[in-house]
């Protein structure tokens, strides 16, 4: 079995796009929940809350015969892995076209405009928007596609498509490549943009957070009071590179990734089940080798719904014990869906390293039926940790978990 190290690194989210600046506004405690004014013309939806990235654009990085492909999340995608080859050293390198290199990435959708266009030819009978990239920026692998396109990838393509998974996917199943030969290095991660499509999808479900008057008090995971979740956006890219590679040729490594699992509940679409994600935290320590107790920390996924809030702590209680400190890092950047395993992932990778971890923010009453766990509360923790545990479930009842080593 080869080793895998993560190399590079990089991110746009609503809190900043380098982690110096996301750890100086988590540690003022700073979230990107706001009310979005431009939404009450949707009398459909209840919420008004989200977690948007302010002022992205490429229009002055990239020209227009290289985007016209990409609708936002494809752009969010393609810079994030720009800026982690650039942190890899290996942004020109020949080995990212040599047909050894990789891509593992997803989204839950694509970009949600342009199904306008199909929408608009199915019911007028003709479209005036409907063009040849129309698709291209609406499929739910364009954040791949587009990756490959821009950068020449000519290895294998893992698109993940798994609603809040998709992030977590990606690297998982980046690692897997890696570590089974074949690939040596994986571009790797998720991206989702912000659209009130996406919003509606919970609202229906009555799922998401109506606090519209007081955005900085929403989402709160674990906690007594919660009344849903904040739909959010960004994407995120790990360089995966086999181990021996990466030290021949000097790279600096982030951590290394020991273990990752991955299954499904195989019961029903909306509401999860301790039981399996039981299981897959199980298989993860399996994979890496490791016992409950050499994990320092979990990264939970922590949406601030009702049952995902107690399935999710009751099977990290029954799996770690419940001496697990742990905290959601979606209380800041709400839930950017496909993106959101990626940047927990790159974030608690930082934060490892920093020995630093913030509390969930908004937590303040826990709620009693969640399971007895260590939870980040009220102030940040330093905590020198070995072993990271980070963990995404996803509607289907898809769930991921994957174990980074501090290096």
């Amino acid at each position: 079995m080869r080793r895998v190290v993560v190399t590079g690194m990089g991110g746009i989210t609503a809190l900043g796009n380098s982690w110096p600046d996301i750890r100086a506004r988590l540690a003022r405690g700073e979230t990107a929940i706001r009310y979005l004014p431009e939404w009450e013309r949707f009398s459909g939806i209840n919420t008004r809350l989200a977690a948007p990235v302010v002022g992205f654009s490429v229009d002055n990085l990239y020209p227009r015969k290289k985007t016209r492909t990409m609708g936002p999340v494809a752009k969010m995608a393609v810079r994030a892995t720009e800026l982690a080859l650039t942190d890899a050293g290996l942004l020109g390198d020949a080995v990212v076209a040599g047909g050894r290199t990789g891509i593992s990435y997803g989204s839950s959708f694509g970009s949600p405009a342009p199904v306008m266009a199909f929408a608009e030819l199915m019911k007028d009978g003709q479209s005036k928007t409907l063009n040849a990239t129309s698709y291209i920026q609406m499929m739910s692998h364009t954040a791949a596609v587009n990756i490959g396109l821009f950068f020449g990838i000519t290895g294998r393509v893992i698109p993940t498509s798994s609603a809040c998974t998709s992030g977590s996917q990606g690297i998982g199943y980046a690692y897997e490549a890696i570590r089974w030969g074949k690939a040596d290095v994986m571009v790797a991660g998720g991206a989702d943009e912000l659209d009130v499509t996406e919003s509606a999808v919970f609202d229906t479900l009555y799922a998401t957070s109506t606090r519209n008057d007081r955005p900085e008090t929403t989402p709160r995971p674990y906690d007594r009071d919660r009344d849903g979740l904040v739909i959010g956006e960004g994407a995120v890219t790990l360089i995966l590179e086999e181990r021996e590679r990466a030290l021949a040729r000097g790279a600096t490594i982030y951590a290394e990734i020991v273990g990752f699992s991955c299954n499904s509940d195989g019961n029903h679409v909306t509401q999860p089940q301790a039981s399996t994600m039981q299981v897959a935290l199980r298989e993860a320590l399996a994979d890496a080798g490791l016992p409950a107790q050499e994990i320092g920390f979990v990264s939970g996924h922590g949406t601030a719904t009702e049952w995902g809030d107690i399935a999710e702590t009751a099977a990290t209680q029954a799996v770690l014990g419940s001496a697990a400190p742990i905290h959601s890092l979606k209380s800041y950047f709400g839930h950017s869906l496909g993106a959101c395993g990626a940047m927990e992932a790159w974030l608690g990778i930082e934060m490892m390293r920093a020995q630093w971890f913030p509390p969930t923010a908004n937590l303040d009453h826990l709620d009693e039926r969640c399971a007895e766990l260590d939870y980040l509360m009220g102030s940040a923790r330093d905590l020198d940790i070995a072993y990271l545990m980070s963990n995404n479930f996803a509607f289907g009842g898809i769930n991921t978990s994957i174990i980074f080593k501090r290096v």
